[in-house]
Formats: C-alpha cells, sequence, structure tokens
C-alpha cells in the first residue's frame, strides 16, 4: 500500500488553537489567528488534547491518497462514517489485470502460488465475461475481496484520533491496522506537536499496539 497527503492545511496547530481561543474571546478569528504566538499556540493545543477537547480539531482536515489496499480493507475503512471517501468505480473500469492483497497468514503456509492462481482463474472468468458482453458491472460479482483498490479519503483531526485509537490496537485486523499506522506516521510528520498525542490506543491502553 502506498499513503500520500494531498491536502492539509497551511497552519494546523494554529487553526485548531484559534478555534478553541474564540470560544473565550472577545476578539474576532482573524485577529486571534495572525497575533497567536507559537509556544502559547503549542501550549493550548496541548491542554486540549489532555481535557480530551476534540472539538477545535474538527476545523483541520486531511486528504490522503490511498493506494493498494484490498477491497476488503476499504470495506473497513468507510465505517468510519464521519469522513469523505471516493472510490475506484469497478462498475466504470475494468479490473483486468489488477493485483490482489496476500494476507500474511496465507504466505507463512506457503499457500500464496495456490491463493494467486485461484485468483488468475477468476480474473480470467472475469475478462470472459467482458468479452461475451456482459457489462463490467455485472462481471464483477465473480471477482475476490481481496482485489486492490484506490481512493481518497479526508477526514478531520478529531475523527483521525478516534480512527488511530480503534485501528492501531493489535484487535484490529493486520491489514487496517497498517493502514492506519502508515497515516499515522504521515500525519506526525506534517504536525508532529498534535498526532504524538494518538497513542497509546484507546482500545486496550497499552504501548504494544504502536511498538509491536
Amino acid at each position: 500500500m502506498k499513503i500520500s497527503i494531498i491536502n492539509k492545511p497551511k497552519n494546523t496547530e494554529k487553526l485548531v488553537a484559534t478555534a478553541a481561543r474564540l470560544c473565550y474571546s472577545k476578539k474576532t478569528g482573524r485577529e486571534l489567528f495572525e497575533k497567536f504566538e507559537p509556544r502559547e499556540m503549542e501550549k493550548l493545543n496541548d491542554k486540549l488534547l489532555s481535557l480530551g477537547h476534540y472539538s477545535p480539531f474538527e476545523h483541520a482536515h486531511f486528504t490522503f491518497s490511498i493506494e493498494g489496499i484490498s477491497r476488503v480493507c476499504s470495506h473497513q475503512l468507510v465505517r468510519h462514517r464521519i469522513a469523505n471517501y471516493s472510490q475506484k468505480s469497478q462498475r466504470y473500469n475494468r479490473e483486468a489485470g489488477t493485483k490482489i492483497v496476500v494476507p500474511p497468514s496465507v504466505k507463512a503456509k506457503d499457500l500464496e502460488s495456490e491463493y494467486i492462481e485461484i485468483f488468475w482463474k477468476t480474473q480470467k472468468l472475469y475478462e470472459h465475461l467482458i468479452e461475451n458482453d456482459i457489462p463490467e458491472e455485472d462481471a464483477r460479482y465473480i471477482l475476490p475481496a481481496g482485489i486492490e483498490t484506490n481512493l481518497i479519503m479526508t477526514m478531520n483531526i478529531r475523527s483521525l484520533f478516534n480512527f488511530f485509537s480503534l485501528r492501531l490496537c493489535k484487535q484490529s485486523q493486520w491489514e487496517i491496522r497498517e493502514l492506519a499506522k502508515n497515516i499515522w506516521v504521515k500525519c506526525k510528520e506534517e504536525s508532529p506537536g498534535i498526532f504524538t498525542h494518538a497513542t497509546p490506543c484507546n482500545t486496550c491502553k497499552t504501548r504494544e499496539c504502536q511498538d509491536g
């Protein structure tokens, strides 16, 4: 899989701090945004995170290009409903030549060659259906859930925190956990002052979920 941030706020930390400060200030949002000192901004954001006051973080959105995950993983991802998704359509795109995701458990049992062989048989049947004038929207029914897909996801920081709290946990399935870790790393690179607070996960309260 490959994750890229393709859109982000120009001043994430300042935007969040301004939204929080506005609630208790007589100044306008513009005035606060222009005059926020970096140290004051950092201190306020740390306080918001420590108190669990997440609503100001909803103003900041990140957009990700997500490539090469399975349809299994994408079905789990879109259950996080406070987000926007645009996914490659199997109705309007011919899936001939598309790759499939192989789970580590299959590789560990030396079953990868059999797994891929069956996949290519479904690919050939898919292509045969299309060659016989079956529309892509109907031919796709034969395709496995492990087939790769691409999508764009936009999510605000509060929703990202919720996503990380659930999907960084070792109780999550391996692929969506790997996706969450990749997104988390990208977010930390962009706004370390905020996203370092996304660990440990809130599901089992252990560092093991991030370090393992």
